[in-house]
Protein backbone atom coordinates (compact mmCIF):
# COMPACT_ATOMS: atom_id res chain seq x y z
CA UNK A 1 0.00 0.00 0.00
CA UNK A 2 3.16 2.20 1.07
CA UNK A 3 4.26 1.46 -2.64
CA UNK A 4 1.47 2.42 -4.44
CA UNK A 5 0.60 6.16 -2.76
CA UNK A 6 4.38 6.61 -2.93
CA UNK A 7 4.18 5.59 -7.23
CA UNK A 8 0.89 8.23 -7.17
CA UNK A 9 2.62 11.14 -5.34
CA UNK A 10 5.71 10.73 -7.53
CA UNK A 11 3.68 10.72 -10.90
CA UNK A 12 1.52 13.44 -9.75
CA UNK A 13 5.09 15.11 -8.88
CA UNK A 14 6.23 14.40 -12.47
CA UNK A 15 3.41 15.57 -13.96
CA UNK A 16 3.83 19.35 -12.10
CA UNK A 17 6.79 19.55 -12.99
CA UNK A 18 6.50 19.20 -16.71
CA UNK A 19 2.67 20.66 -16.50
CA UNK A 20 1.85 24.03 -18.74
CA UNK A 21 -0.97 25.92 -18.34
CA UNK A 22 -2.78 25.66 -21.78
CA UNK A 23 -6.02 28.25 -21.93
CA UNK A 24 -9.23 26.96 -24.52
CA UNK A 25 -11.42 29.13 -25.44
CA UNK A 26 -14.73 29.25 -28.55
CA UNK A 27 -16.03 31.90 -29.87
CA UNK A 28 -19.96 31.45 -29.81
CA UNK A 29 -20.78 34.99 -31.72
CA UNK A 30 -24.04 34.56 -33.23
CA UNK A 31 -24.83 30.91 -32.03
CA UNK A 32 -27.63 29.78 -30.02
CA UNK A 33 -25.66 28.28 -26.29
CA UNK A 34 -26.88 24.90 -25.10
CA UNK A 35 -29.37 24.84 -21.85
CA UNK A 36 -26.47 22.57 -20.51
CA UNK A 37 -23.86 24.96 -21.39
CA UNK A 38 -20.46 24.41 -23.24
CA UNK A 39 -18.16 21.97 -23.17
CA UNK A 40 -14.55 20.61 -24.41
CA UNK A 41 -13.63 17.04 -25.08
CA UNK A 42 -10.01 16.21 -25.85
CA UNK A 43 -7.25 13.47 -25.02
CA UNK A 44 -6.37 15.52 -22.60
CA UNK A 45 -8.95 15.26 -19.93
CA UNK A 46 -7.74 12.48 -18.04
CA UNK A 47 -4.05 14.62 -17.51
CA UNK A 48 -5.68 17.85 -16.79
CA UNK A 49 -7.87 15.87 -13.53
CA UNK A 50 -10.92 15.31 -14.92
CA UNK A 51 -12.89 12.16 -14.01
CA UNK A 52 -14.18 9.18 -16.68
CA UNK A 53 -11.14 9.89 -18.62
CA UNK A 54 -10.80 11.44 -22.33
CA UNK A 55 -12.85 12.37 -24.62
CA UNK A 56 -15.94 12.78 -22.16
CA UNK A 57 -18.31 14.98 -23.13
CA UNK A 58 -20.01 16.41 -20.18
CA UNK A 59 -17.11 16.72 -17.48
CA UNK A 60 -15.20 19.73 -19.19
CA UNK A 61 -17.40 22.72 -19.12
CA UNK A 62 -16.33 26.28 -20.53
CA UNK A 63 -16.99 29.25 -18.25
CA UNK A 64 -18.49 32.44 -19.91
CA UNK A 65 -15.49 35.28 -19.50
CA UNK A 66 -18.15 37.97 -19.05
CA UNK A 67 -22.32 38.50 -19.22
CA UNK A 68 -21.29 40.67 -22.02
CA UNK A 69 -19.04 38.63 -23.94
CA UNK A 70 -19.70 35.15 -26.74
CA UNK A 71 -16.32 33.42 -25.32
CA UNK A 72 -16.00 30.83 -23.12
CA UNK A 73 -13.03 29.19 -22.27
CA UNK A 74 -11.17 27.09 -19.41
CA UNK A 75 -7.47 26.81 -18.38
CA UNK A 76 -6.05 23.47 -17.96
CA UNK A 77 -2.68 22.38 -16.75
CA UNK A 78 -1.06 19.96 -19.01
CA UNK A 79 2.23 18.35 -19.58
CA UNK A 80 4.43 20.26 -22.27
CA UNK A 81 6.07 18.98 -25.28
CA UNK A 82 2.95 17.16 -26.26
CA UNK A 83 0.38 17.17 -28.98
CA UNK A 84 -3.03 17.11 -27.90
CA UNK A 85 -6.60 16.53 -29.49
CA UNK A 86 -10.04 18.46 -29.11
CA UNK A 87 -13.18 19.76 -29.84
CA UNK A 88 -15.61 22.16 -28.57
CA UNK A 89 -19.43 20.78 -27.33
CA UNK A 90 -22.29 22.75 -27.48
CA UNK A 91 -24.42 21.06 -25.16
CA UNK A 92 -22.72 18.22 -23.47
CA UNK A 93 -23.58 15.53 -25.29
CA UNK A 94 -21.37 14.13 -28.29
CA UNK A 95 -23.43 14.96 -31.17
CA UNK A 96 -23.74 18.54 -30.41
CA UNK A 97 -19.30 18.80 -30.69
CA UNK A 98 -18.51 21.10 -33.93
CA UNK A 99 -17.86 20.15 -37.26
CA UNK A 100 -14.10 21.21 -37.23
CA UNK A 101 -13.23 22.73 -40.69
CA UNK A 102 -11.05 20.98 -43.31
CA UNK A 103 -8.18 23.44 -42.72
CA UNK A 104 -7.84 22.59 -39.12
CA UNK A 105 -7.89 19.19 -38.80
CA UNK A 106 -5.21 16.39 -38.23
CA UNK A 107 -6.63 15.13 -41.15
CA UNK A 108 -4.36 12.00 -41.53
CA UNK A 109 -6.45 8.90 -41.68
CA UNK A 110 -9.64 10.51 -41.88
CA UNK A 111 -9.17 12.55 -38.19
CA UNK A 112 -11.24 15.39 -37.70
CA UNK A 113 -10.24 16.95 -34.29
CA UNK A 114 -8.80 20.31 -33.72
CA UNK A 115 -5.32 19.99 -32.39
CA UNK A 116 -2.22 21.74 -30.92
CA UNK A 117 1.56 21.32 -30.38
CA UNK A 118 2.91 22.28 -26.28
CA UNK A 119 6.06 22.94 -27.05
CA UNK A 120 7.47 25.25 -24.04
CA UNK A 121 7.42 25.17 -20.23
CA UNK A 122 7.39 28.89 -19.92
CA UNK A 123 6.04 30.17 -16.56
CA UNK A 124 3.01 31.76 -18.86
CA UNK A 125 -0.29 30.39 -20.40
CA UNK A 126 -0.40 29.01 -24.00
CA UNK A 127 -3.18 30.81 -25.79
CA UNK A 128 -3.99 30.34 -29.52
CA UNK A 129 -7.25 32.86 -29.06
CA UNK A 130 -10.97 32.13 -29.25
CA UNK A 131 -11.01 30.06 -32.30
CA UNK A 132 -14.90 30.45 -34.11
CA UNK A 133 -17.24 27.54 -33.30
CA UNK A 134 -17.01 25.31 -36.34
CA UNK A 135 -14.54 27.66 -37.87
CA UNK A 136 -10.72 27.79 -38.50
CA UNK A 137 -9.41 31.30 -36.59
CA UNK A 138 -10.39 34.09 -33.92
CA UNK A 139 -12.23 37.12 -35.20
CA UNK A 140 -10.49 38.73 -37.51
CA UNK A 141 -8.20 36.55 -38.40
CA UNK A 142 -6.76 33.67 -40.78
CA UNK A 143 -5.34 29.91 -40.43
CA UNK A 144 -2.23 29.39 -42.22
CA UNK A 145 -1.01 25.67 -41.88
CA UNK A 146 2.40 25.56 -42.74
CA UNK A 147 4.46 22.04 -44.09
CA UNK A 148 7.99 21.30 -44.95
CA UNK A 149 9.53 17.96 -45.89
CA UNK A 150 12.85 17.37 -43.81
CA UNK A 151 13.31 14.02 -45.72
CA UNK A 152 16.91 15.38 -47.02
CA UNK A 153 18.20 16.89 -44.12
CA UNK A 154 19.05 15.28 -40.29
CA UNK A 155 16.59 16.89 -38.50
CA UNK A 156 18.07 19.06 -35.28
CA UNK A 157 17.38 18.18 -31.89
CA UNK A 158 15.86 21.49 -31.09
CA UNK A 159 12.85 20.99 -33.22
CA UNK A 160 11.94 22.59 -36.76
CA UNK A 161 10.70 25.67 -36.35
CA UNK A 162 8.70 28.48 -39.15
CA UNK A 163 9.42 32.32 -38.14
CA UNK A 164 8.32 35.47 -40.14
CA UNK A 165 7.19 39.24 -40.18
CA UNK A 166 3.76 37.53 -38.41
CA UNK A 167 5.73 36.65 -35.33
CA UNK A 168 8.63 39.39 -35.37
CA UNK A 169 10.86 36.82 -36.76
CA UNK A 170 11.44 34.63 -33.51
CA UNK A 171 13.02 31.46 -34.44
CA UNK A 172 11.63 29.32 -31.07
CA UNK A 173 8.19 29.89 -30.68
CA UNK A 174 6.60 28.20 -33.43
CA UNK A 175 8.24 24.68 -33.77
CA UNK A 176 6.54 22.21 -36.20
CA UNK A 177 5.12 18.63 -35.42
CA UNK A 178 5.28 15.70 -36.89
CA UNK A 179 2.32 12.99 -36.74
CA UNK A 180 2.85 9.80 -36.65
CA UNK A 181 0.80 8.98 -39.59
CA UNK A 182 2.14 11.62 -41.82
CA UNK A 183 4.59 11.00 -44.52
CA UNK A 184 7.85 10.23 -43.32
CA UNK A 185 9.67 13.88 -42.80
CA UNK A 186 6.89 16.05 -42.97
CA UNK A 187 6.18 18.46 -40.20
CA UNK A 188 3.84 21.05 -39.81
CA UNK A 189 1.77 24.08 -37.67
CA UNK A 190 -1.24 26.24 -37.57
CA UNK A 191 -0.76 30.15 -37.17
CA UNK A 192 -2.87 32.24 -36.98
CA UNK A 193 -2.65 35.78 -39.39
CA UNK A 194 -4.24 39.43 -40.19
CA UNK A 195 -6.08 38.90 -43.92
CA UNK A 196 -5.20 40.27 -47.19
CA UNK A 197 -1.38 40.86 -45.79
CA UNK A 198 1.53 39.71 -47.37
CA UNK A 199 3.91 38.00 -44.69
CA UNK A 200 7.85 36.10 -45.48
CA UNK A 201 8.88 33.56 -43.73
CA UNK A 202 11.05 30.55 -43.60
CA UNK A 203 11.90 27.49 -42.11
CA UNK A 204 14.20 26.78 -39.33
CA UNK A 205 16.47 23.19 -38.85
CA UNK A 206 16.89 24.26 -34.97
CA UNK A 207 15.92 27.56 -33.12
CA UNK A 208 18.14 29.92 -34.23
CA UNK A 209 18.85 32.19 -37.39
CA UNK A 210 22.01 30.55 -37.69
CA UNK A 211 19.59 27.14 -38.74
CA UNK A 212 17.40 28.75 -41.25
CA UNK A 213 16.82 27.80 -44.66
CA UNK A 214 18.28 29.19 -47.92
CA UNK A 215 15.28 29.42 -49.89
CA UNK A 216 15.99 29.37 -53.81
CA UNK A 217 15.86 32.42 -55.93
CA UNK A 218 13.49 30.82 -58.28
CA UNK A 219 10.81 30.94 -55.18
CA UNK A 220 12.14 33.38 -52.84
CA UNK A 221 11.17 37.74 -51.79
CA UNK A 222 14.25 39.46 -50.56
CA UNK A 223 15.88 35.75 -49.35
CA UNK A 224 12.77 34.62 -47.63
CA UNK A 225 9.30 32.98 -48.94
CA UNK A 226 6.16 35.09 -49.14
CA UNK A 227 2.44 34.78 -49.03
CA UNK A 228 -0.16 36.58 -49.53
CA UNK A 229 -3.12 35.77 -47.23
CA UNK A 230 -6.76 36.46 -48.13
CA UNK A 231 -8.47 32.97 -47.17
CA UNK A 232 -7.84 29.74 -44.43
CA UNK A 233 -4.97 28.40 -46.48
CA UNK A 234 -3.28 25.21 -46.28
CA UNK A 235 0.09 25.72 -48.15
CA UNK A 236 1.97 23.49 -50.22
CA UNK A 237 4.42 20.99 -48.71
CA UNK A 238 7.99 21.73 -49.80
CA UNK A 239 11.26 20.55 -49.00
CA UNK A 240 13.70 22.39 -47.01
CA UNK A 241 15.58 24.71 -48.77
CA UNK A 242 13.39 23.96 -52.10
CA UNK A 243 10.73 25.39 -54.20
CA UNK A 244 8.94 22.06 -54.42
CA UNK A 245 8.79 18.72 -53.02
CA UNK A 246 11.63 16.62 -51.91
CA UNK A 247 12.19 13.84 -54.61
CA UNK A 248 14.84 11.28 -53.85
CA UNK A 249 13.52 9.21 -57.24
CA UNK A 250 10.47 9.37 -59.97
CA UNK A 251 8.73 5.93 -61.36
CA UNK A 252 7.13 6.38 -64.56
CA UNK A 253 3.34 7.05 -64.17
CA UNK A 254 2.61 3.79 -65.55
CA UNK A 255 4.25 2.09 -61.94
CA UNK A 256 1.77 4.45 -60.01
CA UNK A 257 -1.30 4.59 -62.47
CA UNK A 258 -4.30 6.55 -61.03
CA UNK A 259 -7.59 5.95 -62.38
CA UNK A 260 -10.12 8.66 -61.61
CA UNK A 261 -13.94 8.11 -62.67
CA UNK A 262 -16.26 9.49 -63.69
CA UNK A 263 -13.62 12.16 -65.43
CA UNK A 264 -15.35 14.60 -65.83
CA UNK A 265 -17.89 14.42 -62.52
CA UNK A 266 -20.79 16.44 -61.46
CA UNK A 267 -20.48 15.39 -57.47
CA UNK A 268 -17.84 13.16 -56.34
CA UNK A 269 -14.88 11.30 -58.40
CA UNK A 270 -13.42 8.14 -57.11
CA UNK A 271 -9.59 7.65 -56.97
CA UNK A 272 -8.14 4.22 -57.19
CA UNK A 273 -4.41 3.15 -56.81
CA UNK A 274 -2.54 0.11 -57.97
CA UNK A 275 -1.30 -0.40 -54.22
CA UNK A 276 -2.39 -0.06 -50.77
CA UNK A 277 0.91 1.47 -49.29
CA UNK A 278 0.86 4.72 -47.41
CA UNK A 279 0.36 7.93 -49.59
CA UNK A 280 -0.16 11.61 -49.71
CA UNK A 281 -2.64 12.89 -51.53
CA UNK A 282 -2.95 16.61 -52.46
CA UNK A 283 -5.27 17.99 -55.05
CA UNK A 284 -4.33 21.23 -56.60
CA UNK A 285 -6.42 23.85 -58.95
CA UNK A 286 -4.57 25.36 -62.14
CA UNK A 287 -2.97 27.94 -60.04
CA UNK A 288 -1.09 25.12 -57.60
CA UNK A 289 -3.06 26.72 -54.99
CA UNK A 290 -4.35 23.38 -52.26
CA UNK A 291 -7.72 22.68 -51.92
CA UNK A 292 -7.88 19.44 -50.38
CA UNK A 293 -5.25 17.24 -49.12
CA UNK A 294 -5.43 13.67 -47.38
CA UNK A 295 -3.20 10.64 -45.88
CA UNK A 296 -4.77 7.30 -47.11
CA UNK A 297 -3.14 3.96 -45.96
CA UNK A 298 -4.32 -0.08 -46.00
CA UNK A 299 -6.78 1.04 -48.49
CA UNK A 300 -6.55 1.97 -52.83
CA UNK A 301 -9.71 3.73 -53.43
CA UNK A 302 -10.26 7.12 -52.52
CA UNK A 303 -13.55 9.57 -52.86
CA UNK A 304 -13.33 13.20 -53.87
CA UNK A 305 -16.47 15.09 -53.28
CA UNK A 306 -17.02 18.84 -54.98
CA UNK A 307 -18.63 20.20 -52.06
CA UNK A 308 -17.85 24.04 -51.98
CA UNK A 309 -15.05 23.87 -54.97
CA UNK A 310 -16.06 25.44 -58.37
CA UNK A 311 -16.13 23.95 -61.53
CA UNK A 312 -12.82 23.42 -63.26
CA UNK A 313 -10.01 21.59 -63.67
CA UNK A 314 -7.80 20.05 -60.61
CA UNK A 315 -4.72 17.71 -60.11
CA UNK A 316 -4.33 14.77 -57.95
CA UNK A 317 -1.06 15.24 -56.72
CA UNK A 318 0.27 12.04 -55.06
CA UNK A 319 3.41 11.36 -53.29
CA UNK A 320 3.90 7.52 -52.21
CA UNK A 321 5.78 5.63 -49.16
CA UNK A 322 9.32 5.81 -51.17
CA UNK A 323 9.13 9.28 -52.47
CA UNK A 324 8.11 8.72 -56.31
CA UNK A 325 5.24 11.22 -57.34
CA UNK A 326 2.88 11.06 -59.74
CA UNK A 327 0.42 13.70 -61.03
CA UNK A 328 -3.10 13.44 -62.80
CA UNK A 329 -5.90 16.02 -63.90
CA UNK A 330 -9.31 15.50 -63.50
CA UNK A 331 -12.83 17.82 -64.05
CA UNK A 332 -15.05 18.70 -61.67
CA UNK A 333 -18.53 20.23 -63.73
Amino acid sequence: MKNTILTFFLVLFTLTLSAKKVKFAVDMSGIAISPFGMHIAGDFQTLAGFSGGDWMSNTTPLTQETADTNIYSIVVNIPAFAKYEYKFINGDQFYEAEFVPFESRVNYNFNDNRWLYIDSLANDTTFIGAIKFGGNAPNGKKLVRFFVDMTNETVSSNGIHVAGDFQMWNTATDILYHFVDAPDGVYEVINYVDSSTTYNYKFYNGNSSGDSEIVPSACNVGGNRSILTFNDTLLNTVCFSSCGICVTGINELSKNAVKIFPNPSNNVAQIEFNDYSYKTIVITDINGNVVKSFGLSNSNVLQIEKENLNAGMYFVNVKYADNTISKTKFIFQ
